[in-house]
């Protein structure tokens, strides 16, 4: 998949914006951050999430390895004039981001773009302060049809809640919060499908 092609126009799609707001107010509920805490969301897209989180954190990284996506995030900074958002391209999630760095890592439909989950947990885990929290909002565990018009996709479909569970565990994660919180609607083979969307909030 090539988001580059996809970032100028990825803004307007409401329903992207309205589940950003509600994945925000999960978060915000949980973990009532402060702004003493210093968050990373990794996969940011055009930062449609920390957007709305942005009033919560002392600063939010923002990571992602689309140039595109990363050129419009600043746009819509300077656009702003948010002083507290640190646009990041990036490469190797290893070598682009320090250790016991965050108090918070949020993604949101990114996980299930990333094969090998079990490694980038560890990574996570040791960019998180100790007692820090770790929020996946991302796909149910489904039949695949999600990205059926993606011939290349390598990801996965979706995500079983105890199998993600048990990953997490083996990589240092306790989880606190599970929740379906909202639902994606596709047109598939001319029938409207429906994918739920779970929020999973571990600690460190």
């Amino acid at each position: 998949m090539n988001f580059d092609d996809e970032a100028k126009d990825w803004d307007n799609d409401p329903k992207k914006i309205e589940r950003a707001v509600v994945i925000a107010n999960e978060i915000n509920d949980f973990i009532k951050p402060d702004k003493t805490m210093n968050a990373l969301e990794f996969g940011c897209g055009t930062g449609l999430l920390s957007f709305q989180l942005r009033n919560y954190f002392k600063t939010i990284t923002l990571a992602d390895s689309s140039e595109g996506m990363i050129k419009v995030l600043k746009d819509k900074i300077a656009k702003e004039r948010i002083e507290n958002f640190k646009p990041l391209h990036i490469a190797s999630v290893e070598n682009d981001l320090k250790i016991n760095e965050y108090d918070v890592i949020f993604t949101l439909m990114t996980l299930h773009h990333l094969p090998d989950v079990d490694h980038i947990f560890k990574v996570f885990n040791s960019l998180l302060k100790r007692g820090g929290y770790f929020c996946i909002a991302d796909l149910v565990k489904e039949d695949g049809s999600f990205h059926s018009h993606h011939d290349n996709f390598d990801g996965h479909n979706g995500f079983d809640r105890n199998e993600l569970s048990a990953v997490l565990s083996v990589n240092g994660f306790s989880v606190e919060h599970y929740k379906i919180c909202y639902e994606i609607v596709k047109e598939i083979d001319d029938k409207e499908k429906k994918y739920p969307l779970f929020l999973m909030i571990c600690k460190k």
